[in-house]
């Protein structure tokens, strides 16, 4: 499991859109799984989770993108999983810390 967290200042809609269109187009076997929206009073709730195929180890890897707002304030957790091999002793070739690098990078990229 690899994970990266940070609070950012900004418009949770207009990050949500940023994130989503750079991870979907980091790698051509990029897929959003499925995503839910909430709203409570002026908090807003974003969870989507995204899987990509990595040939290396001939498995595939989920990354969990939560974006959670009060304000102006939005917090950001990556959170990578899977991509390993092998039953007691698991073996990911870095596919968990990659995963979860493109929300750093996109965040970099976007000033933050």
């Amino acid at each position: 499991m690899s994970k990266f967290e940070k609070t950012i200042k900004g418009d949770i809609a207009k990050i949500s859109e940023q994130l989503n269109a750079y991870i979907l187009n980091s790698a051509f076997s990029m897929n959003l799984v499925d995503e839910s929206e909430d709203s409570y009073g002026d908090c807003k709730l974003i969870v989507r989770v995204y899987d990509k195929y990595y040939m290396r180890n001939s498995s595939r890897a989920s990354l969990t993108l939560t974006l959670f707002s009060k304000g102006e304030d939005v917090f950001v957790s990556a959170i990578g999983s899977g991509g390993g091999t092998g039953a007691l002793i698991r073996f990911d070739w870095g596919a968990e810390d990659n995963i979860t690098s493109i929300i750093q990078d996109c965040l970099y990229e976007m000033g933050y």
